[in-house]
């Protein structure tokens, strides 16, 4: 089973006008957001018809349900080792899984310290949200499951120790199917991004893995060595050698009284 099947229907709107509106927007804003991601292994889960990793320069992007191998993703229990990631891109994934927290809780387990995130979602507080209102909980999709405000994503992402980065909205034209009034709507994709920022039809935001608790190492003095590599400026001047300038009266080692 392709792993876009795990959410029947979704992959057949993608293709029609409005699903096509919205992936190109969606392209547009994660190309130039993963381009300046680094690190090795990049995967991307959900929606396997578009390649939004295809800006990104790891050498090792995966796409879960793309290519000539289908590869099922349990997007609850990612079969990837903890810590190996570098990047995890989620379109529209957290809106239609069961358990969308688990879904966090298994990206966090497998990005590396310092690891990126981006997801991809409909926006509840926009004309899309209504639409999914008014199509209650029987509707086609996109027009069903949970659509996540940004606030509650951010809840969740600081509860995992993720700091929020960036964040965008697009796709205010309202949730219309035909080609023709999308064109004819476009102007207001201008006039929201000014008025009405975090109001536009998706969202896309990007996260950062951050490691609590984690502190900087520090080498010991040692008395003996630092005593012979003094040694030879004793020697020269003939008197005793000056503390280093680091090496005053007030830093003193753990086990090492003050003098």
């Amino acid at each position: 089973m392709r792993e876009s099947e795990s959410f029947p229907g979704l992959h057949a709107w993608l293709d029609t006008p409005l699903g096509r509106y919205v992936m190109a927007w969606e392209a547009s804003c994660l190309d130039g957001l993963v381009a300046d991601i680094f690190g090795y292994n990049a995967a991307q889960l959900g929606v396997p018809e578009f390649d939004f990793l295809r800006a990104n320069r790891m050498p090792l992007r995966f796409r879960a349900g793309a290519g000539d191998v289908a590869v099922e993703a349990d997007h609850a229990a990612l079969p990837f080792a903890a810590a190996s990631l570098d990047l995890v891109v989620l379109p529209h994934v957290l809106e239609f899984a069961a358990n969308p927290h688990q879904v966090l809780r298994e990206v966090e387990r497998v990005l590396v310290p310092g690891g990126h995130v981006v997801i991809a979602g409909f926006n509840p507080a926009s004309l899309f949200g209504l639409k999914r209102l008014l199509a209650g909980r029987d509707g086609s999709y996109p027009w069903r499951g949970q659509y996540l405000s940004l606030r509650r994503i951010k809840d969740w992402l600081a509860l995992l120790s993720f700091e929020t980065g960036s964040q965008a909205s697009g796709c205010y034209v309202p949730a219309v199917e035909q080609q023709q009034w999308i064109e004819r709507l476009r102007g207001l994709d201008w006039a929201g991004g000014r008025w009405w920022p975090i109001g536009g039809g998706v969202y896309v935001i990007h996260a950062i893995k951050r490691v609590q608790g984690l502190r900087l190492i520090t080498p010991k003095w040692d008395r003996k060595a630092g005593a012979r590599a003094l040694a030879p400026l004793v020697q020269k001047t003939g008197g005793s050698a000056r503390r280093p300038s680091g090496l005053h009266r007030g830093i003193t080692r753990d086990d090492e009284p003050a003098a």
